[in-house]
């Protein structure tokens, strides 16, 4: 059994073709074709029915090698991947996405992994959590920064996320608001006030439960633009809802423009700031390199003010 079978059986699982991975690969379909055939009989199990119409289709035994093939390969490139990062200049690319409201967050862990490791390049996008999951599993980005609650933990079989800070939701307010001053607020008081919604699954889903429980809010409009939100708030207009995490990082709180205030009288759920990735694309050392200082740079967040 050598290396070269195993990608070429992941290959033409991926294309549904053996001329197409032999054109992708850059070898003879014949040689691939031989080469598979010459596994199958070592191991003694089809891997493949081959189809005029359907092209090459794994079998139910296939399906289950193919996938430890797939497997294998990635542990191997992880292991030449370290091994060459002791003897060489890291370079590479890091593609990650994040909701908005960690942008912000991102910057001082994006900082430090940058002066760790200049040659690097670096790509980050901003998208709801829905489009950061479809990013990931469609491996366009390498890691996802999201919000985690427990019924996103059931979207994915392919998909593995990991916690890294737990919290719960804020009320934001003008720091000219009443309940500024009272740094809590209840269920009922909300009603009286309007509410300016992020476009997010998690932010949706929490105002939804109050709304249940309590009569419907007064939604003053929703919008995925965190600037905006962040200006009808400290203008009066409204107010609206943020993860306790992100505050250390936030401009407008830290100049007191927007005061989070803690709603109280509600038992709300957990919810965790961290990273989404996909089992099925390559869990690179780049993108372990930049968990690290993710990871670093959350666990400071723990001395924070407004952590709960």
């Amino acid at each position: 059994m050598h290396i070269e079978q195993l990608e070429y059986i992941v290959k033409v699982a991926e294309t549904g073709s053996i001329s197409i991975a032999a054109q992708n690969l850059h070898v003879s379909q014949s040689g691939i074709s031989q080469s598979i055939t010459k596994l199958e009989d070592e191991l003694g199990v089809k891997l493949f029915k081959r189809n005029r119409r359907l092209g090459a289709v794994p079998t139910n035994e296939g399906k289950t090698l193919i996938k430890k093939a797939y497997e294998v390969l990635m542990k191997l490139h992880e292991f030449k991947e370290e091994a060459q990062s002791y003897n060489t200049v890291h370079t590479g690319n890091l593609k990650l996405s994040s909701i908005p409201g960690f942008m912000l967050f991102l910057l001082e862990p994006l900082s430090a992994y940058k002066k760790a490791y200049p040659n690097v390049n670096i790509e980050i996008s901003e998208k709801t959590t829905q489009h950061v999951i479809e990013h990931v599993q469609k491996n366009q980005i390498d890691i996802g920064i999201i919000t985690i609650y427990e019924d996103l933990l059931k979207k994915g079989e392919d998909l593995i996320f990991e916690v890294i800070l737990e919290g719960k939701m804020m009320v934001a307010v003008s720091k000219t608001s009443p309940f500024a001053l009272h740094k809590t607020i209840t269920p009922q008081q909300l009603m009286t006030q309007n509410v300016i919604l992020y476009n997010g699954d998690y932010v949706k889903r929490f105002a939804n439960k109050l709304s249940s429980q309590f009569g419907p809010l007064n939604i003053l409009f929703t919008t995925d633009n965190s600037a905006v939100i962040k200006k009808a708030i400290v203008e009066g207009l409204g107010i609206s809802f943020v993860p306790d995490f992100t505050l250390i990082s936030d401009p407008e709180i830290l100049s007191g423009e927007i005061v989070p205030i803690e709603l109280i009288e509600y038992e709300q759920e957990s919810i965790g700031l961290g990273w989404v990735r996909s089992e099925n694309n390559h869990y690179s050392l780049n993108t372990r390199k930049f968990l690290e200082h993710f990871k670093f740079y959350s666990r400071m967040l723990t001395h924070s003010p407004f952590n709960v």
